[in-house]
């Protein structure tokens, strides 16, 4: 793999991924960074001008929110007419969940703010309850943010899918189980698997195109489409341009 203008390259391999007259982009996790988001969609629109013949698809693999300080954005701009329009696809990642449970049960509070939920919340303006806080402090904060949260993102979210698939990839937010074929999988394994997934080398029916695992740099090894680049922390989120045969990867 090199880094050309501002592309991770991986040479092209024998089969082709999705058909030659598409090409998918695959988005990684952005958690909260819209500034990065915004970067990275400019970048996918400019190249995009390349190929004006092929069918475009974007996907986005989830973690939508959390850690970076404006998920309320984020949402905002995803649910936006732009992405209305565009042949676009949204998985759910394992912190989307965990909020989308918070809205249920507010017990859920003291489990969502170790994973970022504070950044979160504040994004809609409501103030996290402190490391004291009693269940009924919960569940003032979720009446906060049920009346702070625009019904368009809540209903963004559980719009969300957990797996899509076309051509030879698999698109998730976190893995699958190596030890059971695609159809066989589970909620839990397509939102929170990780080890068992990441420290396999058990080629499956599709490449899998993930998220969840935060990596130095994307992964192409052809198994696996790795996109984590832990945006919210390093600045890089990252893009893979799956087109034919070829996976190239764009990166703010």
């Amino acid at each position: 793999m090199t880094w050309y203008k501002g592309l991770w390259v991986r040479s092209k391999q024998a089969r082709n991924l999705v058909p030659e007259d598409v090409c998918i982009y695959a988005v990684g996790d952005i958690h909260g960074r819209l500034d990065l988001l915004l970067k990275l969609t400019e970048k996918i629109l400019y190249d995009s001008t390349h190929a004006p013949e092929k069918k475009q698809m974007i996907v986005f693999l989830g973690d939508y929110i959390d850690r970076g300080s404006d998920s309320a954005s984020v949402i905002e701009f995803l649910q936006s007419t732009y992405f209305r329009k565009a042949d676009a696809v949204f998985l759910r990642g394992n912190h989307d969940q965990v909020m989308l449970d918070f809205l249920e049960n507010a017990d859920v509070g003291t489990e969502w703010i170790q994973y970022g939920g504070r950044e979160t919340l504040l994004s809609y303006r409501v103030a996290p309850p402190g490391a004291s806080a009693t269940r009924e402090d919960w569940v003032d904060c979720q009446q906060t943010l049920k009346s702070m949260m625009p019904g368009t993102h809540l209903e963004f979210l559980r719009r969300t899918r957990t797996h899509f698939s076309f051509g030879d990839c698999f698109f998730v937010h976190a893995g699958v189980d190596p030890k059971r074929p695609i159809e066989e999988q589970t909620e839990a394994e397509f939102l929170w698997i990780r080890d068992a997934f990441m420290k396999s080398d058990k080629r499956l029916s599709h490449v899998i195109v993930h998220g969840h695992t935060p990596e130095a740099r994307p992964t192409w090894d052809g198994r696996r489409i790795g996109i984590d680049t832990g945006a919210y922390l390093s600045g890089c989120l990252t893009a893979a341009r799956i087109s034919g045969n070829s996976v190239e990867f764009l990166s703010t």
